[in-house]
């Protein structure tokens, strides 16, 4: 009975080391990217995209905790810029940070997630003109501890983002689309009198 638990236990010994091995020779970093087609020029998009403060018109995040805390720091839409979050368990807490910009074509920012688990990733957007339309894509990038690739073994990162990354998509596109309101009247000349 001692050899046949030992045998089991060997086994499954090898079989730990056998997985842990596999998690480490997963990609120790990942990008995802998603894209659309918008019927607006990047002039209309990128201030959408570039001011922090105009996240919340389309973000899927925040229809995920409408009471988020939020905080914005520096000029809007120039490197710098900043924007916290810290809300419920679906958003977690965390920071993001301009890195670079080329309006009307390009943002990226340094994005830091506190809570529930710590990691650092490279996101951003580029728009890029198509005729009387714009080629708008999102991307996320960055490197996988050890952990988070376990995770990966069982949750993959683009499933994970995607769908976030399209219903934002979307919001862009919904609000870039819209119409523009008309120039309000000017108001009737007094009459002499």
């Amino acid at each position: 009975m001692l050899k046949k638990l030992a045998v089991v236990l060997v086994v499954l010994l090898v079989a730990v080391a056998g997985f842990l091995a596999f998690v480490a020779s997963r990609p120790g970093s990942f990008r995802v990217e998603r894209t659309t087609s918008v019927a607006a020029l990047p002039e209309r998009i990128y201030p959408l995209v570039a001011d922090l403060r105009r996240m919340d018109e389309w973000s899927p995040w925040d229809e995920l905790d409408p009471s988020m805390k939020k905080q914005f720091s520096g000029d809007p839409a120039q490197p710098g810029a900043g924007y916290s979050w810290a809300g419920n368990d679906q958003v977690g807490e965390g920071k993001m940070t301009i890195l670079e910009v080329s309006p009307p074509t390009r943002v990226t920012f340094r994005l830091e997630f506190l809570k529930p688990h710590q990691s650092v990733a490279t996101t951003g957007f580029q728009l890029v003109p198509d005729g009387s339309a714009t080629k708008v894509s999102w991307n996320m990038e960055g490197k996988l501890s050890f952990m988070e690739k376990l995770v990966g073994v069982f949750m993959d990162m683009e499933g994970m983002i995607a769908k976030d990354f399209d219903a934002g998509l979307a919001g862009i596109k919904a609000i870039a689309e819209r119409p523009e309101p008309a120039p309000a009247a000017a108001p009737p000349a007094p009459t002499p009198g």
